[in-house]
C-alpha cells in the first residue's frame, strides 16, 4: 500500500495523539526516516486487527488504515511508505512474502512478529476451555518454543531484513500484557490464567528484545502503555474473547493502535 492510498479520515484521529509525542531527539530521528522509505512488516498487531476500518487491498491480510504503521507515516510523511504485515503472519511468512518493498532507500522499517510462531491463537483456544490444565499446559509448550526454536527464526528474520535495507533504522514492537489482574471481568478466565498468559506475553517480549539488541535493532516495549487498559479493566484497548467475531479477539482496538503502539514507535523511531 503506497502513501497516497492512506484513508484520509486517520487525520482527525491524529490530532488526540499529536500531544503525546516525544521531544526534538525523537522529532530528529523521525525526520531522518522519514526522508527516505518506511516499509511495515510484521502480523496481526502491525497489520492493525481488530481495529477496524480495513483497507481494500489484501483483504485477507486485514490491513487496518488505523494501525500503528499508518499513522505514523501520515504524521511523518516518509518518502514513501509500503504497508506490507498481515493476519497470521509468523517470521516465515514475513520472510516469503513481506520483504520486496526493502531496499536501500530504506529509511524505517517497523516489525511486530513472534506470537503466532508461538502459537499464541491454539493457546487462547486451549485457555477458554473450562478448568486450568489445557491453559497451564499450552502456555507451557508455547513457552518452550519461545526459548528454544524461535530465537533462530527471529534470527533469520532479522538478518535478512538487514541484508535487504542496509541503511534503515529498524524498530521492533512488542506485545502488551492481556489481561489485568483483579479486573472487571465477572466470568471466563480466571486469574490463574490470566496470570500465566501475561507471563507467557513477558517471555515472548524478552526473546524479541534480545534478539532485536543483537542485530542493532530498536526494542519498542509497548506494556507501559497499555497498562490500565488491558482486557478486564475499565477502559481495555484490546478486545476479549467475541464468538462473533473470533479474529479479532485478544487484538488491540484502534485506541489500542493509536494511544498503546503509536507513541512507543514515535518514541523509538
Amino acid at each position: 500500500m503506497r502513501q497516497s492510498r492512506i484513508a484520509s479520515g486517520v487525520s482527525s484521529l491524529l490530532l488526540a495523539t499529536t500531544c503525546t509525542l516525544t521531544g526534538p531527539a525523537a522529532g530528529e530521528a523521525a525526520s531522518n526516516s522519514a526522508a527516505l522509505g518506511y516499509v511495515a512488516l510484521g502480523d496481526s498487531y502491525a497489520a492493525g486487527v481488530g481495529a477496524g476500518d480495513y483497507l481494500p487491498s489484501g483483504a485477507d491480510c486485514r490491513r487496518s488504515s488505523l494501525a500503528y504503521p499508518v499513522l505514523w507515516a501520515a504524521i511523518h510523511a516518509p518518502a514513501s511508505f509500503d504497508f506490507t504485515a498481515c493476519n497470521h503472519a509468523r517470521t516465515s511468512d514475513v520472510m516469503a512474502n513481506q520483504l520486496g518493498p526493502l531496499g536501500p532507500r530504506t529509511g524505517l522499517v517497523t516489525l511486530t512478529v513472534g506470537g503466532s510462531d508461538a502459537g499464541f491463537a491454539r493457546v487462547m483456544t486451549m485457555c477458554v476451555l473450562p478448568g486450568h490444565a489445557a491453559c497451564l499446559s499450552a502456555v507451557a509448550t508455547a513457552g518452550t518454543f519461545m526459548d528454544t526454536t524461535l530465537p533462530g527464526n527471529l534470527d533469520r528474520l532479522y538478518s535478512a531484513v538487514r541484508n535487504k535495507a542496509p541503511a534503515a533504522h529498524v524498530v521492533v514492537l512488542g506485545y502488551p500484557h492481556l489481561y489485568q489482574l483483579h479486573g472487571t471481568c465477572s466470568g471466563g478466565l480466571e486469574d490463574v490464567e490470566r496470570s500465566a498468559l501475561n507471563g507467557a506475553v513477558d517471555r515472548l517480549d524478552n526473546v524479541i528484545a534480545r534478539l532485536a539488541a543483537a542485530h542493532g535493532f530498536t526494542f519498542a516495549d509497548v506494556r507501559a502503555a497499555f497498562t490500565g487498559h488491558e482486557i478486564c479493566s475499565s477502559r481495555p484497548w484490546l478486545h476479549s474473547v467475541d464468538l462473533l467475531d473470533l479474529t479479532d479477539s485478544y487484538h488491540p482496538t484502534a485506541a489500542g493502535q493509536s494511544l498503546g503502539y503509536l507513541p512507543p514507535l514515535t518514541g523509538a523511531s
